[in-house]
């Protein structure tokens, strides 16, 4: 059995890894360890208490997973959305497609750790732009008709929920709390995800996929 250490930025990763990719790996004889990151505390709320202000506390914490498992591997599920300033490479960001910087990020990241057993991986821009891969399953909670329509109408302006901007004002998160005030990322993001399924997820957020297959290579 193969193990595999993901560093989550929360709770919602966490129960993400639990409930929607534990099985799915399990059944390809791989192991996967959620740990979350002890610099962070969600709330029932959206964001969190406190957070990251710093990438070396995010540094701290990977190098040391990485020492502790060193014949077994360690990424990590992290939003590009507020990451840490000082995060490597965030100064030197290339010009162009959203993907490009992330690779450069996880790239940068990967350099910084300097782990053999150590994948980097960020999300683009953020948990919540997975949940466009569906906007239908939204109807857990939103009973809106007009409401879903609202989300179709941010997914089919994109070429992928990945491409839905990292901006305070209309990333992810923003666009949902616009029109349904009263999400919550704990309480309702994992139930969202679920009704998607994780097949529906890797194939429309092409980035966070390749992650899910390049993992499940190891």
């Amino acid at each position: 059995m193969k193990r595999i250490y993901i560093y989550c930025e929360g709770q919602t990763e966490e129960s993400f890894v639990n409930e929607l990719l534990y099985t799915p790996f399990l059944t390809k004889g791989i192991l996967l360890v959620p740990i979350i990151c002890t610099t962070k505390r969600e709330t029932s709320g959206l964001k969190y208490k406190g957070g990251v202000s710093v990438y070396g506390k995010i540094r701290a914490e990977l190098v040391k997973l990485c020492r502790s498992h060193q014949r077994e591997y360690v990424t990590m599920l992290f939003d590009y959305y507020g990451l840490p300033p000082d995060t490597p490479g965030m100064e030197t960001l290339p010009k162009g497609p959203p993907l490009d910087r992330i690779l450069y990020l996880e790239k940068n990241i990967g350099k910084d750790i300097g782990a053999e057993n150590f994948i980097p991986n960020l999300v683009m821009h953020e948990f919540e732009g997975l949940l466009f891969s569906s906007p239908e399953a939204f109807s857990y909670c939103v009973q809106s008709e007009s409401s879903i329509l609202e989300l179709k109408k941010i997914r089919d302006a994109h070429s992928s929920p990945e491409d839905i901007d990292n901006d305070p004002i209309t990333a992810p998160s923003k666009r949902i709390l616009k029109i349904y005030p009263p999400y919550r990322k704990v309480l309702h993001g994992i139930s969202i995800a679920r009704d998607i399924g994780i097949h529906t997820i890797a194939n429309e957020c092409k980035h966070f996929g390749n992650w899910l297959m390049r993992i499940s290579a190891i």
